[in-house]
């Protein structure tokens, strides 16, 4: 006990994280109850634990590297998320829409700023700050309301992918702004030439390397060597970029870019997500700690004044721009309302600042001030943001310039359409259960995706057409990525009972949608899964029971709907009568069986006195009693018994009759 207790006073950096989880912990649980976003509570945090605050912190230097793998995550992340294929459906809305907004921001942040007296440098680095959204905070709230893949909606998401991508130039551009190089057009042709060095890397690794060290890993089952391997590829790739003179959250980038071209891209940023989220709340514990609430009162008149020009300048902007890629005023205004605050990114980006002295610590406080107000009241904004933009439209302005450049409801290109699947089934686990729904599945036409952890079976299945992907079901983001809240029924079929019920918390956690139909070994398994949100739970064992005893109860001629309608009792009971027997058990089936039994006799003899002979005359049932009801002669069946047939060699004679008279009729066509 002692050991441990010196091992704390000995290493500081733990009584930081203590106190800096510890207070997070209750501000975050505080600013919930408001709805106020997470990321401010992280900054109120540090601002609380920091210098200017109560000064809890010590190690503020550990922190701040902390906070570093915090920012690699994040951008490994964006990395990985990203998707060429996804940006070329929204390419005018992204690439035109999202770079008008963010160089428009630029340009008229940097005349306002200069006119302000900051030197150009100066001015040109603050566009960068204020051109930027805040990605997490917008996005989690669309998805909340269930407006992500609304025309507004997912413009609104183009232009914060442009944003989330232009981060990266606009870091490797801070070290020019602050006059590190004398040689700007070198140091661009430099910066070019590395650039293509590392792309060319990039985009080798991805078609060869490491999709298929990826595929070798996965093939281990091993999920520590996995994500081991996930982070070694992550920091590898930054550190490469880094010797090269670039930074380490492009590096990053890169990395997330090569993993996402493989199977596992969901799969890896499942695992990655909570390492993300640690590591990323010490980087903005360590931003609040920067900030001066104190600076804050003083200074209040001048910081609203600020925050609402920052909110009408970017409001402008953003409507201009989305009215550019031919939408209406209604979905301009929309999305105005919707990423006018300072986003996460550009924290970043002052702190970069910070380190090449572009801003003094008052313009910092300033941008601090404005950046955690902005996005304060971001969510008052999103939730009323239709009805501003219907207040704004009652104007006579719009009217105007509707009349001039057009009708708002009449864009001059069409709408982006909602995609993804809709109503279908997600099969989780493919072996020969998940391989036959999927065939009947596709029999129906019911649109299906599956999620399948091997990867060899993905390999396989997606050469053969399946929409298949490799991941974890109990992974979110691979949830997400099959579209989880819009499916009509998720069916869990793999054999891990404790992987089943981490997949059946996640899917009710996220969504309330799906009918789940979950697949289990046991009955036992059946009550907890339940609990955790299952519809229907069917146990391999009884299920496996039943269809033998309905076999057997068929042999024994009891009526299908007497057989239907008593299975249907034994699984609406949970299997009772299997688990627990009893006398109430007893006598729910009447079992009339008569006397007569149907066999099938092959004709070995070639005469007989009912062999080569018709029917008719060899009168069959008026000597033995019973009668012939089909022959089988070749390939061919015959049911329909006429007087005039003769049974002959080979034939198989199917017979009804007593078992004396069956003995009977064997001894004549059968050889002993």
């Amino acid at each position: 006990m002692l050991h441990f207790i010196f091992a704390a006073v000995e290493l500081p950096m733990l009584s930081d994280i203590v106190w800096i989880f510890g207070l997070a912990t209750l501000v975050i649980l505080l600013f919930m109850r408001f709805k106020i976003p997470t990321i401010i509570g992280f900054l109120f945090t540090g601002a609380i634990a920091g210098p200017y605050g109560m000064s809890l912190v010590t190690a503020s230097t550990t922190v701040e590297a902390l906070s570093e793998i915090g920012v690699i995550l994040l951008l490994f992340v964006i990395g990985m998320e990203f998707s060429l294929k996804s940006l070329l459906s929204i390419k005018k809305a992204v690439f035109i829409g999202g770079s008008l907004q963010v160089f428009i921001t630029i340009l008229v942040t940097t005349i306002i700023t200069h006119f302000f007296g900051f030197d150009w440098n100066v001015s040109v680095f603050l566009g960068f700050l204020i051109s930027l959204s805040s990605t997490a905070i917008v996005l989690k709230l669309l998805q909340e309301g269930g407006q992500v893949n609304t025309i507004s909606g997912r413009t609104t998401l183009a232009i914060l992918i442009f944003q989330d991508v232009v981060i990266v130039p606009l870091m490797l551009f801070i070290p020019m702004l602050a006059g590190e190089t004398d040689n700007i057009a070198l140091s661009l042709l430099l910066l070019a030439g590395k650039g293509i060095a590392v792309i060319i890397l990039t985009f080798l690794s991805a078609k060869y390397l490491i999709p298929s060290l990826l595929f070798r890993i996965a093939k281990t089952r091993n999920e520590e060597l996995f994500l081991l391997s996930i982070i070694v590829i992550c920091f590898a790739v930054a550190y490469l970029t880094s010797l090269l003179g670039l930074s380490l959250g492009l590096g990053a980038f890169l990395a997330g870019l090569i993993i996402s071209e493989s199977d596992y891209s969901h799969h890896a940023t499942g695992k990655i997500l909570p390492f993300r989220e640690v590591f990323l709340s010490f980087f903005f514990v360590s931003v609040g700690m920067l900030f001066d609430i104190g600076f804050l009162f003083s200074n209040i008149l001048l910081i609203l004044g600020l925050t609402a020009l920052t909110f009408l300048v970017k409001f402008i902007i953003v409507a201009f721009s989305v009215r550019a890629i031919g939408q209406g005023f209604k979905e301009a205004f929309i999305v105005g309302f919707s990423i006018f605050q300072i986003g996460e990114f550009s924290l970043l980006l002052a702190k970069e600042g910070m380190k090449y002295e572009l801003m003094d610590p008052t313009t910092y406080q300033f941008f601090l001030a404005i950046s955690i107000l902005t996005m304060a009241i971001t969510p008052f904004f999103l939730k009323k943001r239709e009805s501003f933009s219907k207040s704004i439209l009652a104007l006579s302005l719009p009217n105007k310039l509707n009349e001039k450049f057009g009708n708002e409801d009449v864009p001059k290109n069409p709408p982006m359409e909602e995609t993804g699947l809709k109503d279908h089934l997600v099969i989780i686990g493919f072996g020969l259960n998940g391989h036959n729904l999927a065939k009947a599945a596709r029999s129906a036409n019911i649109p299906y995706v599956i999620i399948e952890m091997n990867p060899v079976t993905v390999r396989k299945e997606a050469a053969n057409g399946e929409p298949i992907f490799f991941g974890d079901a109990a992974n979110e983001s691979v949830l997400e990525h099959v579209n989880i809240h819009k499916a009509r029924v998720a069916v869990i079929a793999i054999s891990s009972a404790a992987a089943t019920k981490r997949i059946i918390s996640n899917i009710r956690y996220m969504t309330t949608n799906p009918y789940i139909i979950v697949r289990t070994r046991y009955v036992n398994e059946m009550e907890e899964n339940h609990k955790l949100g299952a519809d229907e739970v069917i146990p391999e064992e009884f299920e496996t029971s039943i269809e033998i005893f309905t076999r057997v109860l068929g042999k024994y001629l009891v009526s299908r709907h007497d057989i239907e309608s008593f299975t249907e009792e034994v699984r609406s009971f949970n299997y009772e009568m299997f688990r627990k027997p009893s006398d109430a058990a007893k006598g729910r089936l009447k079992i009339a069986l008569p006397e007569i039994n149907l066999v099938g006799f092959k004709v070995e003899k070639d005469s007989g006195p009912f062999i080569n002979k018709p029917l008719k005359e060899a009168k069959i049932r008026e000597l033995l009693g019973i009668n012939i009801v089909a022959v089988k002669r070749g390939d061919t069946t015959t049911s329909n018994i006429s007087g005039t047939m003769k049974l002959k060699l080979g034939d198989l004679v199917y017979v009804v009759g007593n078992s004396e008279a069956l003995l009977a009729f064997e001894k004549e066509v059968e050889i002993d």
